[in-house]
């Protein structure tokens, strides 16, 4: 969605030179610290998976991440942003400051085994079905054998893990971004778990989401219907409506709503119901335009049907900002890696979940390949797309799941809790690793990638959040 421009196009010779005088192979002093550390972080990993916290609520996995950076010499600023299990480890001997992003959120109602069938857990009321139990763990593993690089080399530089929680609809990394802990950054590293292996220049859609209440007046549905209001009958109104406008919005666009509250007993007119919206477009402009056309669909339903609506803002992403002159550097670490080797055991498993999905779009063997660069765009959102508009950054997928499998699936959860998901997860942390250190080591790079970066935002841009001042939802998922 983002073009390159003429000043880029120019450069591209630079980084390809530079990409060229890179290492081919891995920094031997990177593998062993990558491989020392190894055991405890596919611990770490099964851990959080194991314990499922949602959004705000991940005060153990937030914990454990912060115990390892400790022990090992990392300074820790807890509570960052005004939340509580948001945090920031640093190391630091001078020189470019370049951070790395962890997640460690699960998504609410999905309560799979580790099982090749479908199997729910009676333990937990969560799931992480998009694996930032993973995402978490070799994010920390990468940021801790970047720093014994630092150390072993005598190299200048500052690598910073943030711990970010809540991506799932929190925007955890928004309030982070708010309260300006990305200023000083040079480069920011990423990654996610994924179906395939991959390092795409990447945009996404921006997104913005509320929670619509309307309040009516309770009466008997039968005896008296006419002394009451239907709160629901609101809320259907307003669904309506919203679903009419959707000849007349972008195709691009995304509109979809989940009722959370619609009352308990048919014959008792709803005096409380609530419906929950999100919003989403390429352009962050757009998408505040159709939300405001959304806002004014609730507040004639609640004309039509003589209730009265409120709303909440839930939360609010920027689209993701892609930077082709750290992307390519990502990439060809990726490619220098490769991809992933299944065991015979894995293959079966592997093989048993497969023939649950529905369209899969891949197959397996597919895990053992690099996807070609490209520039590509997903309808999807996230809150990296924030940080991304205030500093240069690259990420990555590695197939931590059963190729074909969905994000937001008890398969993905399946996988994530498996030997196959902790394949996935040293790679990642690998090619971070290897990234990071090509950064410290050609500082021209940070440069070139700052250039880009400035001339993709434009020199009039300044960062206010789509979710304004609110403060951070810390019980949304309650």
């Amino acid at each position: 969605m983002y073009r390159i421009k003429s000043k880029t196009l120019i450069q591209s010779s630079i980084i390809i030179g530079l990409i060229a005088s890179a290492h081919l192979h891995a920094d031997q002093g990177i593998d062993t610290a990558l491989n020392k550390h190894q055991k405890t972080f596919e611990e770490v990993a099964l851990k959080i998976w194991d314990w499922a916290e949602v959004g705000y609520q991940e005060y153990k996995s937030s914990a454990l991440l912060k115990e390892e950076l400790l022990a090992n010499g990392f300074s820790i600023k807890s509570g960052v942003a005004e939340i509580p299990t948001a945090f920031i480890a640093e190391y630091s001997n001078e020189g470019p400051v370049i951070g790395i992003l962890g997640e460690y959120d699960a998504l609410p109602g999905l309560m799979q085994t580790a099982s090749p069938f479908k199997e729910e857990r009676s333990d937990v009321i969560a799931g992480h079905a998009c694996g930032h139990h993973l995402f978490g763990a070799a994010s920390a593993w990468a940021a801790i054998a970047i720093k014994e690089w630092l150390i072993e080399t005598n190299t200048k530089g500052t690598i910073r893990f943030y711990g970010t929680p809540a991506e799932e609809g929190g925007s955890g990394k928004v309030y982070m971004v708010r309260a300006g802990l990305f200023n000083d950054v040079d480069a920011v590293l990423h990654w996610h778990p994924s179906s395939s292996n991959a390092a795409n220049a990447e945009s996404s859609n921006s997104n913005k989401s509320a929670k619509f209440r309307f309040r009516g007046i309770s009466a008997h549905a039968a005896g008296s219907p006419h002394k009451g209001r239907s709160a629901l009958d609101g809320v259907e109104a307003m669904n309506l409506m919203v679903n009419m406008m959707r000849e007349h919005i972008p195709q691009e666009s995304r509109i979809h709503y989940v009722i959370t509250k619609g009352g308990l007993a048919p014959n008792v007119i709803p005096d409380l119901a609530e419906v929950y919206y999100y919003v989403r477009h390429p352009r962050r402009d757009k998408v505040q335009e159709i939300f405001d056309w959304v806002v004014e669909a609730a507040e004639g339903a609640a004309i039509g049907t003589q209730t009265k609506v409120t709303f909440e803002v839930m939360h609010g992403n920027y689209s993701k900002l892609p930077n082709q002159t750290l992307q390519k550097i990502m990439y060809k670490n990726l490619l220098s890696r490769g991809g992933i080797q299944y065991s015979h055991e894995e293959n079966e498993y592997a093989k048993k979940i497969y023939k649950t999905l529905i369209s899969p779009g891949g197959k397996i063997g597919d895990q053992e390949n690099i996807r070609p660069y490209a520039t590509s765009h997903t309808y999807g959102s996230t809150d990296v797309g924030d940080v991304s508009w205030v500093v240069p950054q690259a990420g990555l997928r590695t197939a931590t799941w059963v190729p074909g499998t969905a994000a937001h699936s008890w398969q993905a959860i399946s996988s994530g809790g498996h030997s196959i998901g902790l394949k996935g997860t040293k790679l990642a942390a690998q090619v971070l690793a290897d990234t990071a250190k090509d950064l410290y080591e050609k500082p021209k790079i940070i440069a070139l990638a700052k250039d880009e970066h400035q001339e993709r935002v434009g020199k009039d841009f300044k960062y206010y959040p789509l979710l304004g001042d609110r403060d951070p939802p810390l019980n949304y998922r309650n």
